[in-house]
């Protein structure tokens, strides 16, 4: 059991990637379509394909011409009643998990919640900003506390910097730590007082 369920979940997520990588192909018209012109199936074309495409806006959007575009485009959404809403607010987490410059889910931290005397791991989000912050007094944390065993749920918080213990683990390590339920224990584990 210990090494088949693994390996089976495995293949059945890779399995199911290319599976539904495959169904990008339907955005092309029926004449392009690779089985229709080849005769035959080949799987993981749509992979190929998505990553094509991936790389092609990636390119485009680099350029000069390409950030105007991007540019004009969120204009654009801007301006729809529905989307506006759904789009900035997607384009807000998006922006500021993916970006370089960003500094969210960056470092791991040791907290006690959700209560004293329990402890879980939180994730740095940055510091609280706007109105919030003329309320709370001294240096503060926004720390994102997920859930086990799916991270995409969870609690957002504001801590003293002081009640936060700055872990000596990668940000991938924590959360393969959390969603695991503390199973896949982390190789050096270290922790330091954030200063």
């Amino acid at each position: 059991m210990l090494v088949i369920v693994p390996l089976g979940i495995t293949l059945w997520v890779l399995e199911w990637i290319v599976t539904t990588m495959d169904r990008t192909l339907m955005i092309l018209p029926e004449h392009w379509q690779p089985d229709r012109l080849l005769g035959f199936h080949i799987p993981g074309f749509g992979v190929l394909l998505a990553l094509a495409i991936l790389l092609v806006v990636g390119a485009t959007a680099s350029n000069f011409l390409g950030k105007k575009l991007v540019v004009w485009g969120d204009a654009v959404l801007a301006r729809i009643p529905v989307v506006r809403s759904i789009y900035s607010s997607v384009k807000q987490v998006s922006d500021t998990l993916f970006s370089e410059s960003g500094n969210a889910f960056r470092k791991a931290v040791l907290i006690q919640w959700p209560r004293e005397g329990v402890w879980t791991i939180g994730f740095v989000t940055g510091a609280p900003g706007g109105d919030v912050a003329n309320y709370l007094q001294g240096d503060y944390l926004s720390v994102y506390v997920p859930t086990t065993p799916n991270p995409t749920g969870g609690y957002f918080i504001m801590l003293r910097k002081s009640d936060c213990i700055e872990l000596r683990m990668s940000v991938d390590a924590a959360l393969k730590y959390v969603v695991s339920m503390g199973v896949v224990v982390p190789a050096t584990p270290g922790i330091s007082n954030i200063k």
